[in-house]
């Protein structure tokens, strides 16, 4: 007998709004086509059997502004999620960690260590990323590298090293459910969502 999941009796996956954010002085303004949102956005219908509602927005490097649109996607756009690229390093224009912390309810410190981990296997300078994540309200926002490279690394983690390193998406399925949101089911073979027992519902696979 298989053991694959049963899914025909299954309810359709719950829509999710989710909110990406390109920061870039750069793409903002035409010098370059910006990468960072088509990276996430491929991801994540890769990874997600949810119907998802796309709020997206590419700006500039400025604190006051990040802090506005992280403000605008989840107090008036309801994103349920809301992903940032770009702006995390040491240099003066990079300020997205500030906004985003302008904005938090509560700080999430465990996703920006896990994420240092996972670059650190690749590049020593990983210890110079500053991202944060923070939940305001009933959404969850992450600021992630600014490579797609480094995105998806990040995101699904590094199965196959040795010692395998989690991604920090297994870990956003759960959170959002308990800051009230929808319930996010993952492709495995993408990247697995990890629940306690009592909160899993039947798999999808």
């Amino acid at each position: 007998m298989s053991d694959a999941p049963i899914t025909a009796d299954l309810p359709p996956p719950e829509p999710v709004r989710i909110g990406l954010v390109s920061i870039s002085d750069r793409a903002s303004s035409g010098v370059y086509e910006d990468q960072g949102i088509p990276a996430l956005r491929g991801w994540l219908e890769r990874a997600l059997h949810n119907p998802v509602d796309w709020v997206t927005r590419l700006i500039p490097d400025e604190q006051d502004g990040i802090s506005a649109t992280l403000r605008e996607l989840v107090d008036i756009e309801r994103c349920d999620l809301v992903l940032t690229t770009g702006g995390t390093g040491p240099a003066p224009r990079d300020v997205t960690p500030e906004a985003t912390l302008a904005v938090a309810d509560k700080v999430m410190p465990g996703f920006g260590e896990q994420m240092r981990q996972i670059s650190l296997r690749f590049v020593p300078t990983a210890i110079l990323s500053r991202q944060e994540a923070v939940i305001r309200g009933r959404a969850l926002i992450i600021n992630l590298p600014g490579q797609p490279k480094a995105i998806a690394e990040t995101l699904e983690g590094l199965p196959g090293a040795t010692p395998p390193c989690p991604g920090i998406f297994a870990a956003v399925p759960y959170c959002v459910d308990l800051i009230g949101g929808p319930y996010l089911e993952t492709r495995e073979a993408v990247i697995a969502a990890f629940r306690p027992k009592t909160a899993r519902r039947p798999s999808r696979g």
